[in-house]
């Protein structure tokens, strides 16, 4: 018999590692750079391979979760997460460090495995608010991992910080095999595995995160970025085709024809993109010198704090939906989480120059993207049989993963084009990049509330 009271912090806590991982990227490309000695746009290849491998691994380790074997999985994928950390902590040279990160990568994956498994498991009645707990895990634990890598890497140093998530991975990994039940599914169907599928999303994905990871550094122009992103649409084109001839495909996309499926879907773009460049450019604000009008010429050690109010916000927010959302439909929290986030785009693309305006743009965010991530995989969830969950949920952390990478694009061309002689990044240029995550917010937001009004008075 399952002790449900355990299983759902249980999987939460499982669901931290992956912002526990996740905050040890921007905040240290800096310090990496400098440590490793390759330049800060060397550096952020570990962003970029976290990335790729990230979105290749979570829509396979969601439609493994869709299996009979949801706890193998889950083992499986912490201890190769629990084996980059100690690769990436031990790293000679940067190479070895980014095989390190590359195998980090698999934490994308770990939620939509914990949230197949919370919907398998806990009673009908607690699963909807154990999904968006569970989705809004990641941005609470960012405000909370921000700040930890931070006072690790500030007060010791940053192989440290590797340390600090490979013991968090042991101790998950601990509370998976004690409370998650171990025994398989016998009622789930056992359908074979669409490996051709795979092997073409996994090409596409990785061809259009990298071309757009990596356009900014080749040039928009350049003749291999132009390579990399027509082969990425063309494959992709393919995948398409394969998913909606074969049987059993790795990512069933008829799903989408459903309206709330789409609409979660194509909101988890836009907000990727939005949290990213709130996050990163936050985060270079806070640790430029005062000198450049924008800086608040913050350490390392107290950088990480900046993002502690989105923590709080999220966590929040998820409270809050848990208890409206018998009362509100969940149509309604996705415009309402976008609103929240336009309104700190917004505060931060008009005033960033002082402390409180971070922080309270960092909470308001908090709240938006709380509010929006309880929602997403709820109203996946709602609308998608349970033989498809985990390949829809893991598909919808794939499109958010895709706008991050967006986001992470378009601000770096922003930035280069804005930045000085000397190649330091300008106000204009931080003004412009939060202006560009306050549009994406509104229009997220318009289009929301557009499809709310519509479809009530239909």
């Amino acid at each position: 018999m399952v002790e449900t009271r355990r299983l759902e912090p249980a999987l939460i806590y499982a669901a931290l590692s992956t912002a526990v991982v996740s905050s040890l990227g921007m905040l240290l490309v800096p310090t990496i750079a400098e440590a490793m000695g390759v330049t800060v746009s060397t550096a952020q290849w570990m962003l970029t391979i976290n990335l790729l491998v990230g979105a290749i691994a979570t829509p396979v380790m969601g439609r493994l979760s869709d299996g009979p074997r949801q706890k193998r999985l889950l083992m499986i994928s912490l201890s190769v997460i629990l084996l980059g950390s100690v690769v990436a902590a031990l790293a000679p040279n940067f190479t070895v460090f980014l095989i390190g990160r590359a195998l980090q990568g698999l934490t994308y994956g770990i939620v939509p495995v914990t949230i197949a498994l919370a919907r398998r498991c806990l009673p009908a009645a607690r699963v909807q608010t154990a999904i968006s707990g569970l989705s809004v895990t990641v941005a609470t634990g960012l405000g909370i991992g921000y700040p930890l890598t931070g006072i690790i890497a500030g007060l010791l140093d940053y192989r440290f910080a590797f340390w600090f998530a490979a013991l968090f991975v042991v101790t998950a990994l601990t509370v998976v095999a004690l409370v998650v039940p171990g025994h398989p599914d016998g009622e789930t169907p056992r359908t074979p595995f669409d490996l051709t599928g795979a092997l073409l999303l996994g090409a596409g994905l990785g061809s259009l995160l990298l071309g757009i990871s990596e356009g900014p550094t080749w040039g928009w122009t350049a003749p291999w970025t132009i390579v990399v992103l027509v082969v990425a649409v063309a494959v992709l084109a393919v995948w398409v085709r394969w998913s909606l001839r074969v049987r059993h495909p790795l990512i069933n996309l008829r799903v989408f024809a459903h309206g709330e499926v789409l609409l979660a879907n194509g909101s988890a773009i836009g907000l990727g993109a939005a949290i990213y460049i709130g996050l990163s450019v936050s985060s270079l604000v806070a640790q430029a010198p005062a000198d450049t009008g924008y800086g608040l010429a913050m350490p390392v050690f107290w950088a990480g704090f900046v993002m502690l109010p989105l923590s709080v916000g999220s966590f929040l927010a998820n409270r809050i939906v848990r208890r409206v959302s018998r009362q509100v439909p969940l149509t309604a929290l996705l415009p309402i989480g976008a609103g929240l986030t336009a309104a700190s785009g917004t505060l931060l693309w008009l005033a960033h120059t002082q402390l409180w305006e971070v922080l309270l743009g960092m909470f308001l965010f908090g709240l938006g993207i709380g509010s929006s991530y309880a929602a997403m995989p709820a109203l996946i969830a709602r609308n998608v049989a349970a033989e498809g969950l985990g390949s829809s949920v893991s598909f919808n952390q794939v499109l958010r993963t895709i706008g991050s990478s967006f986001g992470t694009a378009v601000s770096a061309a922003i930035l280069a084009v804005t930045a000085a002689p000397d190649g330091q990044t300008t106000d204009a240029g931080i003004t412009g990049t939060f202006g560009l995550g306050a549009v994406l917010c509104l229009a997220v937001c318009l289009a929301l509330v557009t499809h709310a009004v519509v479809r009530r008075v239909r």
